[in-house]
């Protein structure tokens, strides 16, 4: 679990596949999203007004992300192990990882887990099981962030879909630079994580 929080600290991030040696990541550019500069869809915005869902956090962080785990379309293997799983687990207990769960009919439909490091979360992944699940779950998360002081999201890899919620690629130290700026320097007491309460749909 240290390694883990010295890691995401400094800006580096495991990525790896099965069979693999622990790979380190810090690649550059860097995609991020800055909370004030979310994207939303006209239809995903009728989406999270209309479909009827329940969203809470860090309710099953275990099952979000052996949801992530599960093979994606095209893909043989994953980056998430039992062992990845394991030691997140770890970070979750000890108050620096955590999960957003959407809920449809009472069912988990989809999420995200990733890591909150002073005002900074470090997403890793997403899952949907219903059609834009995991995006209802990305913009209550950015949302809620943007309210409770935080500055920076780190996306890691750029993606055209990130691109569309309006994250951007930046030099990698320019990224170095607002980590800092925003990490707390005595990042091993984990801060409070904000309230996301319970939505069904929203106003």
């Amino acid at each position: 679990m240290a390694r883990l929080l010295d890691a995401y600290h400094q800006g580096i991030f495991p990525w790896f596949s099965e069979n693999q040696p622990i790979l380190w990541w810090s690649p550059d550019p860097r995609m991020v999203l800055l909370p004030d500069a979310l994207r939303v869809t006209r239809s995903l915005a009728k989406t999270l007004r209309n479909r009827d869902h329940e969203l809470s956090s860090d309710t099953d962080f275990r099952a979000v992300m052996e949801a992530c785990a599960a093979p994606r379309p095209g893909s043989d293997g994953t980056w998430i192990t039992p062992q990845m799983v394991d030691a997140y687990c770890a970070l979750h207990r000890a108050g620096w990882a955590h999960s957003v769960e959407v809920r449809i009919d009472g069912v988990l439909a989809g999420g995200l887990y990733g890591v909150a490091i002073g005002r900074v979360f470090f997403g890793e992944s997403m899952f949907s099981r219903v059609r834009d699940a995991s995006k209802m779950a990305f913009v209550h998360l950015v949302r809620t962030l943007h309210d409770a002081g935080f500055g920076l999201i780190d996306c890691q890899m750029t993606t055209a879909h990130l691109a569309s919620f309006g994250a951007s690629a930046v030099p990698r130290s320019e990224f170095l630079t607002r980590l800092a700026s925003l990490i707390h320097s005595d990042y091993r007491r984990p801060a409070p994580w904000p309230s996301f309460g319970r939505h069904h749909g929203t106003p």
